[in-house]
């Protein structure tokens, strides 16, 4: 079964006070997310997909991204106002992303199989992705 890992990586840090998506924490430097992808790719997940502000790519490319798509398939989404439906109307002082359920849309065209979605800023655990990808095989 194929299995996607969804990161959504394209918050602000506005309360951090930088982009913490990208500061590394482990001996190597490894980021927080770094965790949570190697968890995931042994409970058999095969694909990551990033969702990130515009701008992002190279820099989480060039820390990580690169690296992942040595052993699974790694694309990029980038949540920004484009995938809002026409009817809507985005306030003008709006810069932040909206959230969740905008960054699936965000994401869409490179998600065609059962997937998870974490935040990128959050640990899970072996044992989490064990179970997801177990309850995921069984649709």
């Amino acid at each position: 079964m194929g299995a996607t890992l969804l990161i959504m990586a394209a918050g602000m840090g506005s309360r951090y006070g930088g982009n913490k998506q990208v500061d590394g924490l482990g001996p190597n430097g490894e980021i927080l997310m770094e965790y949570s992808i190697y968890d995931a790719i042994r409970a058999g997940f095969d694909k990551v997909v990033f969702v990130i502000k515009p701008g992002m790519k190279e820099t989480l490319a060039s820390i990580c991204g690169d690296r992942i798509a040595k052993k699974v398939k790694v694309d990029y989404a980038f949540q920004d106002f484009s995938s809002v439906p026409s009817f809507y109307h985005i306030p003008e002082e709006r810069t932040k992303p909206f959230g969740t359920v905008h960054a699936l849309l965000c994401a869409r065209e490179f998600v065609h199989e059962p997937f998870v979605v974490i935040n990128a800023d959050d640990y899970y655990g072996v044992d989490a992705f064990k179970t997801i990808y177990a309850e995921l095989s069984k649709l």
